[in-house]
């Protein structure tokens, strides 16, 4: 580091000594983020609140975009790379608050609690923060933020380093659609001269290393008929008798072919909604409507995936003059606080960064330099990874305090020793990724 080219050891003590002195503010700051609801399309007060915490701390820049996404940079001495540290804005509901067991879902309440240990092998009981988000994600965003507070306190102490830190909020990523994510990096990033080398999400992973999940596509199979008089169904085509045989094929036919990978598991095809119109007791219905809820892995690809059911289509329409059916993929359109609109198909594609890959052997290493364990897990959700390693296919993984158990819960919590565990790892991810040279920025590849 003294040099820009060499990770001293003394800088990993001070980060950790630095997240130390650090943990009461951003316990504080995360506090804060609980008790200000945010969610989708609603999170302008947060937005303003987390740009407010960044001019306090000393970023070199802050801003949102048109949209309302977050940016915050803080600069290194040198040239080098540009780290993204991802965050989103937005919670799910926190539902019926008698089922919070006496906290107040907005209350940040802190509290003596038993929590799960790191492995979810034993309770600990330990200082937690409880309420909606404060495990999806404003503890790992607080953490991000806080990292780039201990890269500049490092710049003033005098110690060089390379590159760009830059932390990013999003909107409404829980409705799923990377709809904050793409607009970030396809439209916001190039207005202003932005590009960025790779990303670190703060999704729930316990202090792991988090390198991966399942895709996921959200299809509709609508099969045709023709109504008649509930009294004569013979004059009609029942839609509803129609889909049974496609229905039979995807659960006894496709669902036991699909792949599966070794760290993501199984590919997966659920049938979670059937609906049919006109959808009255007297009336043979016409349409039938199938909610097909598909996870993929890396190998597939979603044309290859709408494919399957196509074929099915095809082979019945084959056999049966009158099946007539079509697939396409769900789209929904989002407003951002903003006003924004954004029509999204209800797809992320599936990705792996891999555990040799140049990127998640740095951060591995920078774990190591500050004394946490190093462990390693794959997402059960989605996450806007889909955007930057399943699309762009540039490095990605995950690193953040909160843990994915807890995640849209009445037991939302987290732990406040995990949260500055992850402001003093991020940072060291952060230093350790932008010197190990172009090995840690290469494109992933899984064909």
């Amino acid at each position: 580091m003294g040099n820009g080219t060499i990770m001293e050891q003394e800088v990993f003590k001070k980060l950790n000594e630095i997240a130390a002195e650090m943990k009461a503010d951003v316990v504080e700051f995360t506090q804060k983020l609980v008790q200000t609801p945010s969610i989708s399309g609603e999170e302008g007060e947060l937005a303003d609140l987390l740009i407010a915490e960044m001019e306090k701390l000393g970023y070199d820049e802050a801003f949102k975009d048109d949209q309302g996404n977050v940016f915050g940079l803080v600069k290194g001495t040198e040239d080098g790379p540009t780290i993204m540290y991802n965050s989103h804005m937005d919670h799910v509901s926190p539902g019926d608050a008698n089922n919070w067991e006496g906290y107040d879902p907005y209350g940040g309440e802190i509290d003596i609690c038993e929590v799960d240990n790191q492995d979810k092998t034993a309770k600990d009981l330990t200082e937690c923060i409880h309420g909606r988000a404060a495990s999806d994600v404003k503890a790992g965003e607080a953490a991000q933020i806080y990292a780039g507070a201990a890269l500049l306190k490092l710049r003033e102490m005098g110690y060089n380093f390379k590159g760009t830190f830059m932390f990013q909020g999003v909107v409404q990523e829980e409705p799923a659609e990377m709809v904050g994510m793409k607009h970030v990096i396809d439209k916001t990033l190039p207005a202003k001269g932005l590009t960025y080398d790779a990303m670190v999400s703060s999704e729930a992973t316990s202090l792991k290393l988090y390198c991966g999940h399942r895709g996921r596509v959200e299809m509709l199979v609508t099969v045709y008929g023709r109504t008649s008089h509930g009294s004569a169904p013979w004059l009609g085509i029942n839609s509803i008798y129609k889909s049974l045989p496609l229905i039979q094929k995807i659960k006894d036919e496709l669902y036991p072919s699909l792949p599966k990978d070794v760290d993501l598991g199984q590919s997966s095809i659920s049938l979670n909604i059937i609906e049919c119109s006109p959808g009255a007791l007297s009336i043979v219905p016409d349409k039938t409507m199938l909610s097909l809820d598909r996870r993929f892995i890396p190998t597939e690809n979603v044309e290859e995936v709408v494919k399957q059911i196509q074929d099915i289509i095809d082979e019945l329409a084959a056999q049966d003059p009158e099946f007539k059916a079509d697939v396409k993929i769900k789209t929904a359109l989002e407003v951002s606080y903003t006003g924004i609109e954004y029509e999204a198909e209800k797809l992320m594609p599936a990705w792996k960064t891999p555990r040799d890959h140049g990127f998640t052997k740095a951060a591995a290493e920078a774990l190591e330099a500050l004394g946490q364990p190093v462990k390693y897990g794959y997402w059960d959700f989605g996450t806007d990874g889909s955007k930057t390693a399943g699309i762009d296919r540039k490095p990605t993984i995950g690193y953040s305090p909160m843990q994915e158990q807890y995640a849209h819960t009445p037991y939302d919590k987290v732990r406040t020793d995990f949260i500055a565990k992850a402001v003093a790892g991020n940072a060291a991810i952060f230093l350790k990724a932008t010197e190990a040279g172009s090995d840690a920025f290469k494109a992933l590849v899984w064909e």
